[in-house]
């Protein structure tokens, strides 16, 4: 039994949009996906998908909508450029990128199962079946890697770093306990194994840098955060004691607060900050003296207990209108505060105000329907037509202080393309700059990535294994 956690109720399923293909929520919502910085949101239903703006509050921009291609079960943008990344309950072994923009297709893979998961930065995409991961060079779309006979994962569950030099993927390294392998995608190699929980993963996510990663197991009673890539545990949160299916989690852009939804009506918010004993000895109160009697009593109570007495309870939370769905959730700044965004099975999204400072019960500021008629208190969550504005190029704002960051001098390294047949060549020096600085556009043909040579073609992933 995981360290301080319950015993009652019953283990979840899989997180929200991820699962068998064809499987929607109740409102026809096949998956909802936010993008890798939380500037766009993409949703698919049994019609197609579309694509909003992140960028305000109260309005909600429909920046594309397809009806090209029905029973979208999957769909990924990279940052905010024009690629997408589609797979369809018609076709679910068949992985479509397209340039939505211009309404063209990039190119298409297919693979010898139903595809599960599709991941993205902006060096690797990454496609999960249940028993194999393909990784492929996003530049022109090579497969690098096929890690093969990996431990059974029927609801796809992988994380991808979007740190373009901490390029890390990880995945379950069992089906029966929560051990996390963590692969280096850059140098396509094993980094470690970390043994995270006794019973089997339901999420993982990557903060913004790629040096931390958060897990939950089946039960949904612990969350915990390890250091990247030495693996050791940091953080242990603990979100409740009946067991729970934790559908997401999320760090806020500068790595200090992770969000965690699930299919009850709570979504909690989590500080990522240590506990040293100066502080203790500032404040002789009655609180800290009852905080170093736990701690002296965890040195000889048994592990299960003082794991209990270590764990930090949530530092915000927000009690949803609707509860008993699959709900994805994202920290983000947006309009120079910080917001959570939660998106539920019905195709509602909710934006949240959160206080940095004092945390405690989240105020609901806005909230849009994405898709369908009636209860849209969303002004703009129908409009359609209207383009992303290009982000500012300075640094956001950090989320714990809601105020502009130091500026940092320019990026000067430089990164090895490992692309072994094709595309960037071997040995290739790609500038960092074209990872690292500002959002993927891909509006015309010569503009990162060159994905020219498979198009209108297909390629199949089960013939290029390594």
């Amino acid at each position: 039994m995981e360290t301080g956690e319950g015993a009652e109720g019953t283990p979840g399923g899989p997180g929200p949009g991820v699962g068998p293909p064809g499987t929607t929520g109740p409102g026809g919502l096949g998956c909802a996906s936010f993008n890798q910085d939380s500037t766009s949101l993409a949703v698919a239903t049994k019609t197609g998908y579309k694509l909003f703006s992140l960028t305000s509050v109260e309005k909600l921009d429909c920046i594309h909508e397809s009806v090209d291609t029905p029973d979208v079960y999957i769909v990924e943008r990279l940052f905010s450029s024009s690629l997408v990344v589609v797979v369809c309950t018609s076709m679910p072994r068949r992985m479509n990128v397209y340039h939505f923009k211009k309404g063209t297709e990039i190119c298409n893979y297919s693979y010898s199962n139903d595809i599960l998961a599709v991941r993205l930065n902006r060096q690797r995409l990454v496609v999960c079946l249940e028993e194999s991961i393909y990784i492929h060079n996003i530049k022109d779309m090579k497969l690098l890697k096929t890690l093969l006979n990996t431990p059974a994962n029927p609801s796809g569950l992988c994380a991808l770093s979007i740190n373009h030099s901490n390029s890390y993927l990880a995945y379950p390294g069992s089906a029966t306990i929560g051990e996390i392998i963590v692969y280096d995608a850059n140098n396509l190699s094993t980094v470690t194994m970390i043994p995270a929980h006794d019973s089997p993963l339901a999420a993982l996510t990557f903060n913004g840098s790629g040096t931390k990663l958060a897990s939950a197991s089946e039960r949904g009673t612990v969350i915990r955060v390890f250091s990247i890539p030495e693996g050791q545990r940091l953080f242990e949160f603990r979100r409740g004691t009946r067991y729970v299916s934790i559908s997401s989690l999320s760090f806020s852009p500068d790595g200090q607060f992770l969000c965690a939804s699930s299919n009850t009506e709570t979504v909690h918010i989590f500080k990522l900050e240590q506990h040293g004993p100066s502080l203790q000895e500032e404040a002789p109160t009655w609180t800290a003296y009852v905080g170093k009697m736990f701690s002296a009593a965890s040195s000889y109570l048994p592990a299960q207990v003082s794991g209990m007495m270590s764990q930090d309870r949530a530092f915000a939370t927000v009690r949803l209108l609707v509860s008993g769905q699959r709900n994805a959730c994202t920290l983000a700044t947006i309009q120079k505060l910080p917001r959570l965004f939660v998106t539920s099975g019905d195709g509602q999204l909710f934006i949240y105000n959160v206080d940095p400072q004092d945390g405690g019960e989240c105020v609901l500021h806005h909230q849009h329907r994405l898709f369908g008629v009636g209860g849209d208190s969303g002004e703009g969550a129908e409009s359609e037509g209207s383009e992303v504005t290009a982000p500012a190029t300075q640094p956001c704002p950090s989320y714990a202080a809601t105020v502009a960051m130091p500026t940092t001098g320019p990026v000067t390294a430089t990164l090895t393309g490992y692309s072994e047949d094709g595309g960037a060549a071997k040995g290739e020096v790609i500038p960092e700059h074209e990872f690292a600085a500002g959002p993927v556009c891909l509006d015309d043909e010569t503009e990162f990535p060159p994905i020219n040579w498979c198009r209108n073609g297909t390629r199949d992933g089960q013939g290029r294994r390594q």
